[in-house]
């Protein structure tokens, strides 16, 4: 899943690709590069981000889900957790909604339900603005998963059919160094509620507390993190490198077809 933030104040890539036509080609370089969703967000969930209004994000996201859907095949998904989003940006074409509150916003449910896409819930402790300031778990994998579990039964419960669900357990959203690097090594343990898994540490804060890099410099760490994710169970990666990341995941689909074969 290539990330395209239509955002003027992302944490990696805030503004460069808030225009119609960077962001296209943005889009369409990420096609090239063998990128299988493209997951498209008008507003930022980096610590400390502002909240923005529907209609503002709306604007941002539309012309570029639109456009998008006529120059590729490769599937749109929209970030968003709001129930006006979604409806347009479905209506416009998208396939997918992403959504880091897990559909716990007023409405967010029911319009997903009625929408009839995939939707991808992910675990999230406190809201963006506030999130970072001291994540405390007593088991944060065990946490997780008991959240994650309780979303999908709801989602289920509203109508969303089962195989329609990812589950992401939010790598930096309410969570320490440490307890991401927990999630990581654990991260098989998801896989036993029955989901497909998406893991997203691309240029991540993680990933410059283990590394002493920037977020410019973190490739190399979030090429390491994308494979360690796959080799434990993640089925969909979301980068902002695509062409580094999908020659690491030819690598582990080569493994792991080598494994199954013994």
């Amino acid at each position: 899943m290539g990330i395209l933030n239509v955002t003027p104040d992302s944490f990696s890539d805030g503004g460069r690709f808030a225009r119609r036509d960077s962001a296209l080609a943005k889009a369409e370089q990420m096609s090239r590069d063998g990128a299988a969703i493209i997951d498209v967000g008008g507003e930022s969930t980096r610590p400390g981000a502002q909240a923005v209004g529907a209609a503002e994000e709306i604007d941002r996201v539309l012309p570029v889900i639109e456009a998008l859907c006529h120059v590729t095949d490769v599937p749109v998904s929209i970030d968003t957790s709001k129930a006006e989003v979604m409806r347009e940006a479905v209506a416009a074409g998208a396939a997918m909604i992403n959504d880091v509150r897990a559909l716990r916003e007023e409405g967010a449910l029911e319009a997903a339900a009625g929408l009839g896409r995939p939707v991808c819930l992910m675990h999230m402790q406190g809201a963006p603005r506030t999130m970072q300031r001291d994540p405390a778990y007593l088991d944060v994998v065990a946490e997780v998963i008991e959240f994650l579990e309780d979303r999908r039964d709801a989602c289920v419960a509203a109508g969303i059919d089962a195989a329609d669900i990812v589950l992401d357990p939010g790598f930096g959203f309410g969570k320490s160094a440490a307890h991401n690097v927990e999630l990581l090594a654990n991260l098989r343990q998801l896989s036993a509620l029955g989901q497909p898994l998406l893991a997203g540490m691309s240029r991540k804060s993680t990933l410059g507390v283990l590394t002493g890099r920037e977020v410019d410099e973190r490739l190399p760490a979030s090429i390491a993190a994308a494979v360690i994710a796959a080799l434990n169970g993640a089925d969909i990666v979301r980068v902002h490198d695509v062409a580094e990341t999908v020659d690491a995941m030819r690598i582990v689909a080569a493994v792991r077809e080598t494994e199954a074969k013994q």
